[in-house]
């Protein structure tokens, strides 16, 4: 079996520190500003909190960051709150950013933690694919504007609207989802056929995916949630139409957690020459 090139561990030296710096920057094209710096970096990693990092031999690929918080809907618990991942984009789409938050929830339990949380944009359908599919996390809340307006290449010229996600990594659904049977579920293994669609009638036109003019409530406890499988694509070339697909599925999702439901599932599938994205909302009181 061939050598692993990457390898996951806490970040220890300031010329790493350093690198985390730069690869922020290069990730989100962020202005000076805008990037955590090293004596933030470094204060968390000694004071209980997590910075790591992937690295190919000594050259950083990936990272990620996170503090000791307190959950406040329960008050007194103490969680994770991890606050920022990213991966060099010559390696994304190779399991590094599943490897940091496997590294993360190990790091979390034995801190004697069982929740860690985190924020991400809803119409990202990779990182819904991660965080939702494969982590077997569960978002219940959808919150407007939670950084106000940014102002890096990913992020600007939208309202950052965020889902919260909800890790409990010491439940049995979530060991599940990690076993080596488990992870990314299949259409095959995930009702979204059968459930509900809140915004049925989206189209895809020139090859982006259009939002329909309305959505349905939804009635029954499963109901399906589609966003555009390429998010990014859509803002680079019609930030308008990136624009409505944000208040549209801003609308719905507030709607469906008001009314008692919440996200358990998300399913990527590629039709013909189109890949179409769900999150699947299942109603909290329910048996499902």
């Amino acid at each position: 079996m061939p050598e692993d090139p990457i390898r996951i561990e806490p970040l220890t030296t300031t010329a790493q520190f350093l690198d985390c710096e730069a690869l922020q920057r290069e990730i989100w094209g962020m202005e000076e500003t805008d990037v955590v710096p090293l004596h933030l970096l470094t204060t968390m990693q000694r004071n209980g909190g997590l910075v790591l990092g992937a690295f190919e031999k000594e050259r950083m690929v990936g990272f990620l960051m996170g503090f000791l918080g307190i959950d406040p809907a329960d008050a007194g618990r103490l969680k994770h709150c991890s606050h920022m991942m990213g991966i060099a984009r010559a390696w994304r789409g190779q399991g590094i950013g599943y490897r940091l938050k496997l590294a993360q929830r190990e790091h979390a339990l034995a801190q004697g933690l069982n929740l860690v949380t985190w924020t991400y944009d809803p119409l990202e359908s990779a990182n819904a694919a991660l965080n939702i599919g494969k982590l077997g996390a569960v978002a219940r809340s959808y919150i407007r504007e939670v950084y106000g307006e940014l102002r890096d290449e990913l992020n600007a010229g939208l309202p950052t609207d965020r889902l919260l996600v909800e890790w409990e990594i010491a439940a049995d659904r979530v060991a599940k989802r990690l076993a080596p049977q488990g992870g990314l579920l299949s259409p095959q293994d995930l009702p979204a056929d059968s459930a509900q669609p809140v915004n049925p009638g989206a189209k895809m036109i020139s090859g982006m995916l259009h939002p329909p003019e309305g959505w349905i409530a939804p009635e029954d406890d499963l109901a399906a949630v589609e966003i555009p499988a390429a998010f990014q694509a859509i803002k680079e070339r019609d930030p308008d139409l990136a624009m409505r697909w944000r208040l549209h599925t801003r609308a719905l999702f507030e709607h469906c957690f008001a009314a008692g439901f919440e996200v358990r599932g998300f399913v990527s599938e590629r039709t013909a020459d189109e890949r179409r994205s769900h999150y699947v909302l299942y109603r909290r009181e329910s048996d499902l």
